[in-house]
């Protein structure tokens, strides 16, 4: 089953719009009436989006969303998402697939910040770039994405990974400033350059396969190893932590 939701033009398009409710699941029964939010203002979902269904499905791991037209300030789409798939065929705004514990996001433009934040399951693939907190956790919160994969086929912002306590972060370009800050546990991966990585890290893994920017007098160096033909220092670390 496929769900082909179009972006109606806005009069004020720059104005954020939350629609949480944009889930596989909401949408395998019968047709019902949810809202999205803009500002304080709540609006049926079809003031914002021309929708048409394709077909019916038994379970959520057989519908999929596609999302057209300029969503680059529309948040939370995938939130707490469960199963199934979105496409979504230009850029996103924040909070893509905040908590998601199943299914697949594809993100065919760039995605704003906190992509997949405190996601525990899934798989969510960037093909643009990635702004910053990738992966991470919210203000305040300890522990950020505990399991599934992110990968990103651009280059990602600042903090990614931030707090990671579980699953795997890929950034196939560079990242910001100090990715994998405050790291617990999981995999990150960053096929280009950063500065400042894994800050206050605790457990996992990072890689950085490109050039490391002023890094953290509190890691020791342990030696080399060899990676996909390259030749990598190997740090432990943070000292501090």
């Amino acid at each position: 089953m496929k769900v082909i939701m179009e972006v109606r033009e806005r009069h004020r398009p720059n104005l954020p719009i939350e629609a949480e409710c944009i889930v596989p699941k909401n949408f395998m029964g019968p047709e019902q009436t949810f809202h999205v939010w803009k500002g304080n203002k709540k609006l049926d979902i079809r003031d914002v989006f021309h929708i048409r269904r394709d077909g019916h499905a038994t379970s959520v791991d057989k519908v999929e969303i596609i999302i057209r037209g300029d969503s680059s300030h529309i948040k939370r789409i995938g939130e707490y998402m469960d199963g199934g798939k979105i496409t979504i065929e230009g850029d996103i705004g924040m909070h893509c697939g905040n908590f998601m514990s199943d299914g697949e996001i594809v993100i065919k433009g760039n995605a704003d910040s906190w992509l997949g934040r405190e996601m525990s399951g899934g798989t969510i693939v960037c093909h643009g770039n990635a702004a910053d907190y990738v992966g991470s956790g919210y203000r305040g919160e300890k522990h950020g994405m505990k399991g599934g994969r992110i990968e990103i086929m651009g280059d990602a912002g600042d903090f990614a990974g931030e707090a990671l306590a579980g699953g795997e972060i890929v950034i196939h370009g560079d990242a910001g400033d100090m990715p994998g800050a405050d790291m617990k546990d999981g995999t990150l991966v960053i096929m280009g350059d950063c500065s400042r990585p894994c800050g206050n890290m605790t457990g996992g893994t990072c890689t950085v396969m490109g050039a490391v920017r002023d890094m953290l007098p509190t890691f020791k160096k342990e030696g080399t190893e060899k990676k996909e033909g390259q030749v990598l220092t190997r740090f432990t670390g943070d000292y501090t932590s």
